[in-house]
C-alpha cells in the first residue's frame, strides 16, 4: 500500500505540480557541514505539525473543561482570614449596591426591584467562573441607559409590553449574554484588544454626561413638556433643562441637598484620612457607605414628610416595592422581540464587554494576578443568560464597585455570595422602607456615581503626550455622544481608531540602516571584551588598551531620535540594511518596498550605463537624465541588500510575490549582475518556509558562473554546560591533547579566539576566506554548532553576521574578476 508521501507525490505530478526539493548542502558549506558531526540542516515546517499544533490532545481538553471553573484552583485553600476579608468586603459591597442597583433600574426604565434581582444574580454566579477577585458584576449607569433606550425603542414598535418593560429588558438580556458566552466558551476573549483605550475613555465621559444630564431634571423635579424627553440627545436635555428650569418642584431640595451632602462627605473622608493615616481605612468605610447613609437619611426625612401623605406625597417618591421575587419566571424570547432591537446588539454587547474587561484587567494588574478575558466573557454570558429567569435585566462589572471591593481588602471571588445575601435581605425585609426613598435622591446617587467616569484632565494630558491624534479621537467620541447617541459614538471612536492603524499600516516604509561603532561607557571608564574596566573613557590610544567595539546599526537620516553628530556610516558601497517597521504584510507591502526601491535606485547606478546605446530603446518609465546631464558614475553599483526581519512576524503571499517582483526588478537593474539578498533576525519558521519557497535564503545562480564561489558566513555557538555529558567528554579529550595544544601555533589560537568572540569584522572574515583558514579546526576541542541551518546560508542571525556575509562575497566576486583565484573549496567563515 502507498505511503501518504506517494500519494501525495502522484496527486502533485497529475495536477501538474512542481514538488520542492530538499537542496543538498553544496554551495560552498560543505567542508564544514561534510567534515564535521556538529552541523546542522534546518528543517521547513510542515502541514502536519501545524495541524497537530492545533490540534487538541487529551490533556488539552480537560484542561479546557477545568478552566471553564476557575474557583476549583483556590476554594481548597479557603481559610478564616480570607473569610473575613470577604466578610468585609461582601458587606461593604452590598451596602452600596442596594441604592445604586434601584437607581439604575430607574435609568432602565424598568421598576426599581428589577435593579435589585440583577444585582442579586450577578454577585452570586460570578464567584462561580471568575478570575478576578475584585469585579463585581450588576446593573451599571452605562449599561442601564443602553438597556432604558433599546425599552424604548423596542415598546414603540411593540406596543403590547408597554406595561411589561422588562420582557425586552429580559429577552435583551439573554440575547447579548448568549453572543457574549459563545464568544468567551470558544475562547476568543482577545478580541476586546481591538477597542483601543482613547475609546474606552471617550465612550465612558460621554456617556457619563449622557446618563448625568437625563438624571437632572429628575432630580430637580422638572416636567417637560409634550414631545421632550431625558432620552433625547444629550445636548437636547440640557437645553430642555434650563427651558423648563420653572416646573421644577420640591424634589430639587431632596436631589440637590443629597447630591451635595454626597460631595461633602467623600471630601471630609478623603480630607481625614490625609490628616490622620493612622486611621484611614476607618475614613475609606465611612465614605463608602455614604450613599448608604444618604438615602436612608433621606428616606427618614420623607417618611416624615409624607407618612400622613402617603397617597399624594409632597415629592416624587419610589411608592410600592414587591417583596421577594414576585417576577420569577421563564423569559418570553421570540423573533418579534428580537427584531425590535436587533440593531441595537452590538452596541448592547460592546457595552457589555469593554468596561467589564477593561475593569478587570486594570485590577489585576494592580493587585498583581492575571485575568482571562475569554473566561470573565464566560462570567458575563452565564450571568446574563440566567439573571432574567428571575428578572434581572442586563449587568456588567461596575467600575464603582469594583474599586470599593478592592479598597476594602477582599480576599477571593467568595465575597460575591456574602453580597448576594446582603442584597436577598434587603429584597425580603426592607420593601417597606424603600417605599418611602426620594427618586430625587436617588437620581443624585446616579449623577456622583457616574462622575467617577469622566476622564479627568491630567488623564487627558498623559493621553496628548503619548499620541495625541488620539486626544482628537476622544473628543471626537465625546462629542458624538453629547449630540447624537451613546451607541453612535462608541462605532464612532472604535471606526476612526481602525481606520487610522489601517491608513498606518497602508503608507508605512521601513527604514535604511548604517553603522556606526560603539562601545560601554560606565560612569567614566571604558567596559572591555571580557567586561573589565580598561581606563578612563578618552584615554585610550594604544592597540593593547582599546576597548572592545560592537556594530550598531542605526537609521541613516536618525530617524529614530538619535544623536545626530554621530556619524553613521554606510555599511558598504552598494550594500543596503532595510528594517521593516510595522511587519511585512498585504496592507503596507507596496509601500514599503516602493521606498526601497526609491532609495536603492536614489543612491546607486546601474551596472551597465551604456545598456541603451539609443535614447528610443530607453522603457517610458526610465526615460533616464535630462539632456546634458549624465548618470553619475562616482555612484556604486547594487550589490546587495539585508533585509532586517526583527519586526515580522509573519508573511502572506502578497508580501512575498511583492518581494519576488522586487528582486527581478533589481536584478534587471543590475543586469548581468545579479543582487543578493541577505534576510537577518527571523524569528518564525513558517516565515522561513514561505521566502524559501520564493527563492530567498541561498544565492541566485549567476550568469557567470561564480555561484559555486559562494563563501557562506555562518554563526556558532557552543552547546552543553559545565556540567553537561559533553563538558565531561571534551575535558577527556582536553586532557589527552594538552601537548598538541601547547604546540599549536600563535596564528591557529588567534582564528579559535576570534571564533569565541564571534564578532569578527567583515574585513578579517574576508580575510579568513581568502587564506583559505578554516575557523572550525579538529584542534577546537569546544564542540560548536551552527545556530541556524548550512542549507539557507543567507538567513542569518543578526545584522553583523548578515554585514560580514555580504561584504565577504562581494569582495570575493571582486578579486575574481580582476583576476584573483579564489579556493573554490574554501570553508566558510564563522560569524
Amino acid at each position: 500500500m502507498p505511503s501518504r508521501t506517494e500519494t501525495g507525490h502522484k496527486l502533485a505530478k497529475f495536477l501538474g505540480i512542481k514538488l520542492e526539493t530538499k537542496d543538498d548542502v553544496t554551495r560552498g558549506e560543505s567542508v564544514f557541514s561534510n567534515h564535521t558531526a556538529d552541523s546542522f540542516i534546518e528543517e521547513e515546517p510542515t502541514t502536519a505539525e501545524w495541524l497537530s499544533e492545533i490540534t487538541p490532545s487529551g490533556k488539552d481538553i480537560a484542561h479546557y473543561f477545568r478552566s471553564l471553573f476557575p474557583f476549583l484552583d483556590w476554594i481548597g485553600f479557603y481559610n478564616l482570614q480570607w473569610l473575613i476579608g470577604d466578610l468585609v468586603a461582601g458587606i461593604t459591597i452590598g451596602a452600596v449596591v442596594v441604592p445604586q442597583g434601584m437607581a439604575y433600574a430607574k435609568l432602565a426604565n424598568l421598576p426599581v426591584q428589577y435593579g435589585l434581582y440583577s444585582s442579586f444574580m450577578g454577585v452570586l454566579i460570578y464567584w462561580f467562573f471568575a478570575t478576578s477577585k475584585d469585579i463585581t458584576i450588576g446593573p451599571v449607569a452605562v449599561m442601564s441607559t443602553v438597556t432604558g433606550n433599546v425599552v424604548t425603542k423596542s415598546i414603540a414598535a411593540l406596543p403590547e409590553y408597554e406595561d411589561q418593560p422588562w420582557v425586552i429588558a429580559s429577552a435583551l438580556a439573554i440575547i447579548a449574554g448568549a453572543i457574549v458566552f459563545f464568544i468567551g466558551i470558544i475562547r476568543l476573549g482577545r478580541i476586546v484588544e481591538l477597542i483601543p483605550l482613547v475609546s474606552l475613555a471617550a465612550f465612558m465621559t460621554g456617556s457619563a454626561i449622557n446618563i448625568a444630564a437625563g438624571q437632572v431634571p429628575t432630580m430637580l423635579g422638572e416636567k417637560f413638556g409634550t414631545g421632550y424627553s431625558t432620552r433625547d440627545s444629550t445636548y437636547l436635555v440640557i437645553i430642555n433643562i434650563f427651558r423648563f428650569l420653572p416646573t421644577a418642584k420640591l424634589d430639587a431640595a431632596m436631589g440637590l441637598t443629597a447630591l451635595t451632602m454626597l460631595y461633602l462627605i467623600r471630601f471630609g473622608c478623603n480630607q481625614a484620612a490625609k490628616r490622620y493615616p493612622q486611621k484611614q481605612k476607618l475614613f475609606f468605610f465611612l465614605s463608602t457607605l455614604r450613599t448608604a447613609f444618604v438615602i436612608l437619611l433621606y428616606t427618614m426625612i420623607s417618611w416624615l414628610v409624607n407618612m400622613h401623605h402617603r397617597e399624594k406625597p409632597k415629592f416624587s417618591i419610589l411608592s410600592d416595592v414587591p417583596r421577594g421575587f414576585t417576577h420569577a419566571s421563564v423569559p418570553i424570547v421570540n423573533t418579534r422581540i428580537i427584531e425590535s432591537f436587533v440593531s441595537d446588539l452590538p452596541a448592547s454587547v460592546i457595552v457589555l464587554l469593554i468596561e467589564h474587561v477593561a475593569i478587570s484587567k486594570s485590577f489585576g494588574r494592580v493587585n498583581n494576578y492575571v485575568i482571562n478575558p475569554s473566561q470573565e466573557m464566560v462570567a458575563i454570558g452565564v450571568t446574563n443568560l440566567l439573571a432574567p429567569f428571575l428578572g434581572g435585566y442586563p449587568s456588567t462589572g461596575s467600575f464603582s464597585r469594583t474599586a470599593i471591593k478592592s479598597k476594602a481588602g477582599v480576599r477571593t471571588p467568595l465575597a460575591g455570595v456574602i453580597t448576594a445575601v446582603v442584597v436577598l435581605l434587603a429584597i425580603y425585609a426592607l420593601p417597606a422602607v424603600f417605599f418611602y426613598i426620594p427618586s430625587a435622591s436617588l437620581s443624585a446617587v446616579i449623577i456622583h456615581a457616574v462622575g467617577d467616569l469622566i476622564t479627568p484632565p491630567q488623564t487627558l494630558y498623559k493621553f496628548w503626550r503619548v499620541s495625541p491624534v488620539e486626544v482628537l479621537i476622544f473628543f471626537i467620541g465625546v462629542f458624538v455622544t453629547i449630540f447624537s447617541s451613546i451607541e453612535n459614538g462608541i462605532y464612532c471612536t472604535i471606526a476612526i481608531s481602525f481606520a487610522i492603524y489601517v491608513f498606518r499600516l497602508l503608507v508605512d516604509h521601513g527604514r535604511f540602516l548604517g553603522r556606526v561603532q560603539v562601545h560601554s561607557v560606565l560612569g567614566d571608564h571604558v567596559i572591555g571584551g571580557n567586561n573589565s574596566v580598561v581606563g578612563e573613557y578618552g584615554t585610550f590610544n594604544g592597540a593593547g588598551d582599546s576597548p572592545a567595539t560592537r556594530n550598531a546599526f542605526l537609521p541613516i537620516q536618525h530617524e529614530d531620535g538619535s544623536n545626530s553628530q554621530v556619524e553613521i556610516a554606510s555599511p558598504y558601497p552598494g550594500i543596503f540594511i532595510y528594517r521593516f517597521s510595522e511587519g511585512f504584510n498585504y496592507p503596507n507591502a507596496t509601500s514599503t518596498l516602493d521606498y526601497l526601491t526609491t532609495y536603492v535606485f536614489k543612491n546607486t547606478r546601474r551596472t551597465q550605463m551604456d545598456s541603451y546605446p539609443r535614447k528610443g530603446d530607453r522603457p517610458w518609465n526610465d526615460p533616464g537624465p535630462k539632456k546634458g546631464q549624465h548618470e553619475d558614475p562616482n555612484l556604486p553599483t547594487l550589490k546587495a541588500i539585508i533585509l532586517d526581519f526583527s519586526s515580522v512576524t509573519n508573511v502572506d503571499v502578497t508580501s512575498v510575490q511583492h518581494l519576488i517582483d522586487i528582486r527581478n526588478q533589481l536584478d534587471r537593474y543590475t543586469a548581468p549582475d545579479v543582487v543578493d539578498w541577505h534576510v537577518a533576525c527571523i524569528s518564525n519558521r513558517w516565515t522561513k518556509r514561505a521566502l524559501v519557497s520564493a527563492g530567498f535564503g541561498f544565492p541566485t545562480e549567476r550568469p557567470d558562473g561564480l555561484h559555486h564561489r559562494w563563501q557562506p558566513i555562518f554563526s556558532v555557538a557552543e552547546i552543553g554546560g559545565s556540567s553537561s555529558a559533553a563538558a565531561a567528554a571534551e575535558h577527556e579529550a582536553n586532557e589527552k591533547e594538552a601537548n598538541f595544544r601547547a604546540s599549536s601555533s600563535e596564528a591557529q589560537r588567534n582564528d579559535l579566539d576570534a571564533i569565541e568572540r564571534g564578532a569578527a569584522s567583515s574585513s578579517s572574515a574576508s580575510a579568513s576566506i581568502d587564506k583559505g583558514h578554516n575557523p572550525v579546526t579538529h584542534q577546537n576541542t569546544r564542540r560548536r554548532v551552527a545556530v541556524h541551518g548550512l542549507n539557507r546560508p543567507l538567513f542569518h542571525i543578526d545584522l553583523t553576521s548578515a554585514l560580514q556575509s555580504a561584504i565577504a562575497n562581494v569582495e570575493a566576486r571582486a578579486k575574481h574578476a580582476d583576476g584573483t583565484v579564489t579556493n573554490p573549496n574554501a570553508p566558510p567563515a564563522a560569524a
